[in-house]
């Protein structure tokens, strides 16, 4: 077997492998001599078939197996020996195409080679992280929204106005005949909340319990049901009860509802659960300065087939983001061209992606099997009732398992270099760490 390189320019390589016609029939003799002793055959007692005639009846079956396995083998060498790792799947095709058994196989091997990654000195990177606490007036407004949840009413004998709850039962006909969902009974309507289609709710502001009201609205166009897209419908409405919004009461009674003690232990709740809201913008934040840095001081060559692989990537986003009414996995559009702006933040994602690996492997940095779950566990909470099939999709299907540990893999490794660096702390309001988030979003 013969390698012999054909390019070496930048990180691209080539290589021809040559694999002997005497080393093919070789293998099929060693894939032959390792069936031998389980082959039955007529009139030969199991494992006693002679080879020669194993070979004309399997060795032209065997022949593909064993071209397969010396020319992988071969590259397992050459990468073994070489030290290269390829940034993506190589190349790999036979040259002879007009091959025929006692040739010798040409195999042409090209790929792009992983770059060495130069590692900064982290002792010489000093950050700020900024440490937010949460003040009383925070933690009275987010009393206050939680208060505000759980709205309740109480009767009122004027009529119904905008924010006020309304009871009522009604029938939707189309064309003077009832249709399928357009019926209710005791149905609880706050005005102004959208719950129905536009028009409904406006149409109901002034009424009083005991009335009747017909109600008339079209369906819009592009209503989920067909049968009643577009449709003028008229809803027969009995106003059972109109009621007003009553001012919660912010007590200990409130705090039961939320699973607290008492109202001081619901703002001890709330407090903690604001700070550490904070604690994860600040790590955003922080996140972001290191790989800023980090991206500052390293330089290596990029594998232009990663760069170019991650730019489409970003250019195909931005455009689903962009027309929000597409599926992301639809590629009809056609593949878009990356910008500039595009190809910029593509080599910046590879950089730092190829240098948080490196780190990490020196590191021995692992994502353990309960992380992996926990990752599969939120996840599958997006898919209710398919909870299951979705961990079985997951077991099957190793990109969607690279997809789940890598934003896990990458906080762990920028944790361990956060802990080699000089860190200091700021103090600062609300407001000053939701402009740095802000900050965060203007630069992605």
């Amino acid at each position: 077997m013969q390698v012999t390189e054909t390019l070496n320019e930048g990180l691209k390589r080539g290589y021809t492998i040559t694999v002997t016609a005497a080393e093919l029939n070789a293998k099929v003799d060693e894939k032959l001599a390792e069936a031998q002793p389980e082959i039955e055959m007529k009139g030969f007692r199991k494992g006693k078939v002679p080879m020669p005639l194993l070979k004309r009846q399997f060795g032209k079956r065997l022949l593909g197996e064993a071209m397969q396995d010396a020319v992988d083998g071969a590259m397992e060498q050459h990468f073994a020996d070489s030290g290269d790792r390829p940034a993506l799947r190589p190349e790999v095709k036979m040259t002879n195409e007009d091959w025929k058994e006692g040739d010798d196989v040409v195999v042409a091997l090209n790929y792009e080679a992983l770059p060495e990654v130069p590692l900064p000195e982290f002792g010489e990177i000093a950050l700020e992280r900024l440490v937010v606490k949460a003040d009383d007036a925070a933690v009275d407004e987010a009393l206050a929204n939680l208060a505000k949840s759980a709205q309740s009413f109480e009767d009122k004998d004027g009529a119904a106005e905008d924010g006020d709850q309304v009871t009522l039962d009604f029938v939707g006909k189309i064309d003077g005949e009832p249709f399928d969902g357009g019926a209710a009974e005791d149905f609880p309507l706050v005005l102004g909340s959208g719950q129905f289609i536009p028009g409904f709710e406006e149409q109901l502001a002034g009424v009083k319990a005991g009335e009747e009201k017909a109600v008339t609205v079209s369906f819009p166009e592009e209503y989920g049901a067909e049968h009643l897209a577009g449709k003028e419908a008229v809803f027969d409405c009995t106003i059972k009860a109109v009621k007003a919004p009553a001012e919660a009461t912010i007590d200990d009674e409130l705090a039961t509802q939320f699973g607290a003690e008492s109202l001081d232990a619901l703002k001890t709740q709330i407090r903690e659960r604001l700070e550490a809201e904070y604690g994860q913008a600040a790590r955003a934040v922080l996140k972001r300065a290191l790989l800023d840095q980090l991206d500052e001081r390293v330089s290596f060559d990029l594998p232009p087939s990663l760069v170019e692989a991650e730019a489409k990537q970003i250019a195909h986003q931005l455009w689903h983001d962009e027309n929000k009414d597409t599926d992301p996995n639809d590629h009809s559009h056609g593949e878009i061209e990356p910008t500039e702006e595009h190809v910029k933040l593509a080599e910046r994602r590879v950089k730092l992606g190829l240098l948080l690996a490196e780190v990490g492997s020196k590191a021995e940095v692992q994502v353990s099997d309960q992380e992996m779950t926990q990752a599969v566990i939120q996840q599958a909470r997006q898919y209710p009732g398919q909870e299951r099939a979705f961990f079985e999709f997951v077991q099957k299907n190793p990109d969607m398992q690279q997809q789940l540990r890598a934003p896990i893999f990458e906080d762990k490794v920028v944790d361990h270099i956060i802990g080699q660096i000089a860190v200091t702390e700021k103090e600062v309001d609300k407001d000053g760490l939701q402009k740095a988030v802000e900050a965060l979003d203007e630069e992605d």
